[in-house]
């Protein structure tokens, strides 16, 4: 039976009304109309439906929704609430790093986690942050050129 919910979502207040433990991605695309993060595999294995919930990445496509009650949920829309871009965008606008553009969302989410952590982060580590996202048409080396040109902006 569905349930009201209220969420934080780039830092707004929504509620929905979802059945318990529809997955993230549904309401975050269907219901309140943000649209970046992707439906990819469904089983968190690419990384397209990448969010960060309490500042960590998570794969919103088997995140359920009623668990993000009373947490703050950022998806790539979040990155610039001013309508300015994130160094992140900037970058992979920059790079050309968005070929087809399908895993650009979990990219750039993954990648602004890792320069939370590691503002400076090396080609190694931008490779291993970004290892469990899958990119189809091949601009895994622009999208390491792209983080890694952010990097220098952010630190």
């Amino acid at each position: 039976m569905p349930q009201d919910m209220t969420l934080n979502v780039n830092g707004m207040t929504r509620t929905v009304r979802v059945e318990p433990g529809t997955p993230l991605l549904y309401v975050l695309r269907n219901d309140l109309e943000l649209n970046a993060p992707r439906f990819g595999c469904g089983l968190s294995q690419c990384g397209a439906c990448t969010v960060h919930i309490d500042g960590k990445p998570t794969r919103s496509c088997v995140f359920p929704t009623n668990a993000a009650i009373g947490r703050k949920v950022t998806t790539l829309e979040g990155l610039s609430p001013d309508g300015k871009l994130h160094p992140l965008q900037r970058a992979f606008i920059a790079e050309q790093a968005a070929q087809c553009g399908y895993c650009g969302n979990g990219m750039i989410m993954t990648a602004k986690a890792l320069l939370d952590r590691t503002p400076r982060p090396t080609e190694a580590q931008v490779r291993k942050a970004l290892g469990a996202n899958l990119c189809r048409c091949g601009t895994h080396n622009r999208i390491v050129r792209a983080v890694l040109r952010a990097s220098k902006e952010v630190a």
